[in-house]
Order: C-alpha cells, then structure tokens, then sequence
C-alpha cells in the first residue's frame, strides 16, 4: 500500500502569507531536517496549517455544505448521493465528502503539530517566539474541535508522525480527553497570542478565549462558557473587537477586512489553489440562472420556504441572508418564478444571499475562487454564547443585555441589494423588538438561527442541545426527517480508515 493512502502520513501544506493572499506551496510529507531556524519558518508552517482549511475539501465546499445539509435550514435541491446521504440523515460511512474533508482536517492538524516541533529547534526568547507557535496550538484546537464534534472520539495526534505502520495502529482518543486537550490548547494560545494581528487570518488572544467559550458551552460548563465570553466583551475595546453596524458588511467581500466583528475568520482573498481548492460555497448556495456572476449559481443547498416565512419580514437580517427576487435572462423575478426559462434545477423558493452578492472582484465564473473571509467566530456570536450560558447560570438580566444588544443592531439596518442587483437602504426598524421577561435557552437558539443563518453553526446547535426529534419532526422547518435518529448527532468514520486501521471503531448506528 502506497504511504500516501496511510491516514497520518499527511502532506503538509506550508504557505507563503503576503497581502492576505494565500498560496499553497507543499514541501514534502515532513520538514527537512534544519527547516526551522526562525519564528518566521515557525510562521510558515502555521500559514499551511491554516491552508488546508481554505481547501475546497474543507470550508470551500465539503464540509460548509455537509453541515448545512446536515441542519433544519437548508434543503437539497439535487440527487448527488453523498449530498443526500446528508441531508437526509442517511450518510455511509463510504461517503465521499466525509473522506475528504476528514482528510484535509487531518493534514491541517499535521501541519499545526509540524510548526509546533519545529518550534523546540528555533533558538529565541519565549517572548519572541510563544506568540508565533501559539498560532499552531490554536490551529490544532480549531481542527480537533470540528473533528471531536462531528466524530466524538477520533484519533488524537500532538506530534508529527514518522512511522507508518505505528500509524496504522492508532486507536480513538475518547471525546472527553479530545476536548481537554482543545482546552489546553486554547489556554496556552490565550497566554502567548497578541492582542491584535495584522489580520483576522491570524488568530488573537481574543480568538481564543472566544472559541474556549464556545467550547465550553458545547459541553454545558455555563459558568466557564459565560465567564469567557464576559471577558471578550469586557476587553472587546482592547481586541478591537465590536459589532459592525451594518449586517450586510459581514459578507461583502469588498469591505469586511474594515469590519471588527471578525474575531477569527478563513480568509479567502485572491486564493485560488489546483484541483479546485477554492471557495465554491457561492455557487453551490446560488440560484440557477441568475445573471449576477457571470451565470448564477448550481441550485443545491436551498433553504425551504418555512425558513423565510417564519424569519420576521421586518428583520434587515432576513434581507441580507436570503434572496426572495433575482433577474434572470434580463428579467427580475419573484421567487415564485425562479424557475423561469424552463430551469427545472431551480427552486421556487427564496436562496441564501450571504454568499452571492458580494464575492469581490477576484471570483471568477458562478462566484467561484471567491475573495470572502468565512468569520468562523464573530463578535455577535460571543454575545450569543454569553447570553445562552447566562440562561443557564441563571443571570437573567446579563442574557437580557446581551440578547438585546444583538437584536439593536438588527434593528439600525443598512444598505444591501436584491437579487436583482437594486440598492436598498432599510431601517431603522422595530424588529426584531427587544426581549422582555425570563429569556430562554430557546429564545437564544432562536436569534442564533437569524443571526448565524447559513453560517455552518446550526447543526452544531442542533447536536449539542439535542433538538434532533424537536426540529426533524413534521412541524420542523423542512419538515420530517424520517430517518433521524440520536445516533445522527455522530457522523460515520471514513470506512476506508477503518479498513486500514483494525484498532478503529465504528459509531453506533453505521
């Protein structure tokens, strides 16, 4: 067998970071022996930690996707098998976007274990280089914790492997020390990281203490998780960290880089690797037909109708999400005729618009090899991760103050435009109306749904809270998901893993 079929012997990407651009440039399954000199070779193997995530395999299509097929919010509107293995509930363990995407993980995480190696053999003051090598601990920690939450336990590596056959023994580390380990990863990437970076690509001690709440909160430690993210808002003023006053700015590639809600974002700017290692979630979300970039979109992940109707039509969040017209073949079209011109592929539905009306300049035909930086953690949601833990602890009046605050900037609106390319200026308005009364765990998974719609985060919610038989039953927003069951919460392991690897077990129900 072929080392390169092997799991852990992994092609490590390093990149070269100039101007946000990000160019892949392998150098060979290990480091050469002498590689890292510097902080700067030790920053190189961070920037090709972070390159595989930028991979079609990873955020650009494979995993974006799965997770939002996976959720209550988006549809699929082809018969890819893979594709409907997801949305309905029913993925193999042979399936195709789970070996990919597990992979490129991996390879991520091989990188980030590389960079932090190497770091023992550069001769600098800890001052110097811990800020640099703490990039790699949070790279590790940001790949396992979307590993532990898809897999449970999975095989946990924290130094690279040289040794093939040692690597095909390997068995599962259980979910609980997968998510000690994150912590610990975390905490020292809390100590060592700047305050700031240079950019929003390059994690921040706020990044940390961000996703250390979120993980918190994902394996109900409220107090912990509150107690984090009480510090990022208290210290939002020295991360430079705050909501932005226009939603729309958020996924407008031509002006997020001056936004300070990112908190830690994939930067896809001018990136375009071979075999389609780009960003295509604009065409996969992207109505078919429209004449906005150079062809419209691929029709597959589609929200359901429920998920516009049941979203407040005074909400601004609502109308830069989602696409309810577009101009097809030099008509404007309401959504009850997106399939004009005979496009049977098309819905007649509204489409997600996050994605699809900004891409910058650089995207190249249906929204392809976009410019976008995907903020994989952003100010609002640190709002939201307090005012849930706060539910939970029982501080009433801080889950208020938090909640409120995401919901008066819904309401100071902006400028967007439709899906027939007509600028609109909204607001203000009086929805979304702020919360009175005892704020609920469901009233925070609620605004979490509008805010973070289609930004990959509600089938982790949906998972974490157990919601499965609440959200896939007939009143749900796609309605019944007949094969769900609580074994669903886990996705398979690759089968080809387990073939290869005797000491890997299944999860239960595959």
């Amino acid at each position: 067998m072929k080392t390169y079929k092997y799991l852990f012997l992994l092609l490590v990407g390093f990149a070269i970071v100039g101007c946000s651009d990000l160019e892949e440039k392998p150098v060979g399954l290990l480091a050469p022996d002498g590689f890292f000199q510097s902080t700067n070779d030790i920053q190189t193997a961070v920037d090709g930690s972070f390159t595989h995530a930028i991979n079609e395999k990873f955020w650009g299509r494979k995993l974006s996707i799965a997770l939002m097929l996976r959720s209550d919010m988006v549809n699929l509107q082809t018969d890819q098998t893979r594709r409907v293995e997801m949305n309905d509930l029913t993925t193999l363990a042979s399936n195709g976007m789970i070996t990919e995407f597990w992979l490129k993980t991996y390879q991520g995480i091989a990188a980030a274990n590389q960079a932090i190696a190497g770091a023992a053999d550069v001769s600098a003051a800890d001052e110097i280089k811990n800020p640099v090598t703490a990039q790699a601990y949070f790279a590790r920690a940001f790949y396992y914790f979307h590993l532990v939450r898809q897999f449970g336990a999975v095989p946990y590596l924290d130094a690279p492997v040289t040794d093939a056959a040692a690597a095909s023994t390997i068995s599962r580390t259980p979910a609980e020390q997968v998510y000690a380990n994150i912590i610990s990863d975390l905490r020292y990437a809390k100590q060592w990281l700047p305050n700031t970076q240079t950019t929003r690509a390059k994690p921040s001690k706020g990044s940390a203490s961000s996703y250390l709440a979120l993980v918190h909160l994902t394996m109900g430690n409220y107090q912990d998780a509150f107690d984090e993210a009480k510090e990022v808002i208290d210290m939002k003023g020295t991360y430079g960290f705050d909501l932005d006053p226009n939603f729309q700015n958020l996924f407008n590639a031509e002006v997020i880089d001056g936004s300070l809600e990112p908190i830690f974002a994939l930067d896809y700017n001018n990136f375009e690797a071979p075999n389609n290692g780009y960003d295509q979630i604009a065409p996969m979300t992207g109505i078919r037909s429209d004449d906005r970039n150079s062809g419209g979109g691929w029709s597959v992940a589609v929200p359901t109708l429920a998920v516009y109707e049941t979203w407040p039509a005074g909400d601004y969040r609502r109308a830069v999400s989602m696409d309810d017209e577009a101009s097809i073949d030099g008509n404007v079209e309401p959504y009850t005729n997106f399939t004009v011109s005979g496009n049977s592929a098309a819905a007649n539905q509204p489409y997600i618009a996050k994605y699809t009306r900004f891409p910058g300049a650089f995207a190249r035909v249906n929204a392809r090899a976009t410019s976008h930086n995907y903020s994989m953690m952003r100010y609002a949601e640190v709002l939201l991760i307090a005012a849930e833990a706060a539910v939970e602890i029982g501080d009433n009046a801080s889950a208020t103050t938090y909640l409120n605050q995401v919901r008066a900037r819904a309401r100071m609106g902006g400028e967007t435009v439709t899906g027939a390319g007509t600028p609109i200026t909204y607001g203000p308005s009086d929805v979304p109306a702020d919360i009175t009364g005892t704020v609920t765990v469901n009233d925070v998974l609620e605004e979490r749904r509008f805010e973070l719609a289609f930004e990959c985060k509600r089938w982790y919610d949906i998972a974490r809270r157990k919601i499965g038989a609440e959200v896939f039953s007939a009143s749900g927003l796609e309605g019944e998901k007949p094969n769900f069951t609580a074994d669903d919460y886990l996705m398979p392991l690759p089968g080809d893993e387990l073939e290869r690897n005797s000491n890997l077990t299944q999860n239960p129900g595959y």
